[in-house]
This record gives structure tokens, C-alpha cells and sequence, in this order.
């Protein structure tokens, strides 16, 4: 494999570069391995940033255009960091009528993140989802794999501040 040298990237330690280089031996030599490529290496830093997808397209001899067009057109890659802690709103409409967006708002304000963001510590990321399937427990927010029914805004905060 030839290596150019990795790039400087601040989410990206020696022992993440020396399982990329790894992930990239095992898989070049196979035709159409780039998704599970892009998947493992997202594993390894918790996303694909920019110098990264980069660097993976040189090891692979694949064009920049076709692993940026893989990792933008697939949802489960994420080009932007991700939080320790995925919180998940339920935006379906059992979970609506019973006050969702107030929950959503709550959390908003109190940690500065918007839906489809991730705070500056990188603590929460926070996804509105159509349903989450339990909408006799409506309103539901999933935190990781944790599903908290009956949620309120006077609630989701103390749910929220358990996990660090």
C-alpha cells in the first residue's frame, strides 16, 4: 500500500490512523469495498471528516468524487462529529399531541442544539425521529438504547443530566 502520510486531524490519534491503514490493507485489493471502508474507519473515529474521506480515497485509488458521493448518499455516515449520547425525539403524532416539541425546546435551550445537532462538548447529539413504535408510552425520547416514556419538559432534564 502506498501511504502519503496522514493528514492532521485533531479527532485522529496515531493508533486511529494505524487501524484505518489496516481497515484500507484488508479491503483495497477487494472491487466495491468503499461502503465497508468508510463504515469501519467511521467506527474507529466516530465520523468521517473531510481529511479523512480524503485520505481514504488516495489509499484506495478511487476518485474523490466517488467516496464523497458514498458517504453524502447513505444516511448511516455522518460527515459531521456525534456526541457520546444519542438523544432521539419522537416527533410521530401520539407523541406530538401529548407535547414533544415543548421536550425538544427544553433541551434546545438548556444544552444550545438544535435537532439534527451535536453540542460543542460533544456530549449529546439530538435526532427528531417520525416513530420510535411506542407510542403507547407517548411522549418517548430513547437516549443510547434507554426509552423514557411519559416525558415532560419538566422532566427530560434530570432524565438528560444522568448521562455524562
Amino acid at each position: 500500500m502506498r501511504t502519503l502520510g496522514h493528514p492532521e486531524h485533531a479527532d485522529i490519534d496515531a493508533a486511529m490512523w494505524s487501524q484505518i491503514d489496516e481497515i484500507i490493507r484488508i479491503h483495497r485489493p477487494i472491487s466495491g469495498a468503499i461502503i465497508t471502508v468508510l463504515r469501519e474507519c467511521q467506527n474507529v473515529v466516530g465520523y468521517l471528516p473531510v481529511p479523512l474521506l480524503d485520505y481514504i480515497g488516495q489509499e484506495m485509488n478511487l476518485p474523490r468524487s466517488e467516496v464523497y458521493g458514498v458517504a453524502s448518499f447513505y444516511a448511516l455516515f455522518s460527515m459531521t462529529p456525534k456526541g457520546r449520547h444519542t438523544i432521539k425525539i419522537c416527533l410521530g403524532t401520539a407523541c406530538y399531541v401529548k407535547g414533544i416539541k415543548e421536550v425538544l425546546s427544553r433541551i434546545e435551550n438548556k444544552y444550545h442544539v438544535r435537532d439534527g445537532g451535536t453540542t460543542e462538548d460533544r456530549r449529546f447529539s439530538v435526532q427528531g425521529v417520525r416513530c420510535l413504535g411506542a407510542c403507547g408510552l407517548a411522549p418517548v425520547v430513547v437516549i443510547n438504547q434507554d426509552t423514557h416514556g411519559d416525558v415532560t419538559s419538566d422532566k427530560i432534564i434530570n432524565i438528560v443530566e444522568q448521562y455524562e
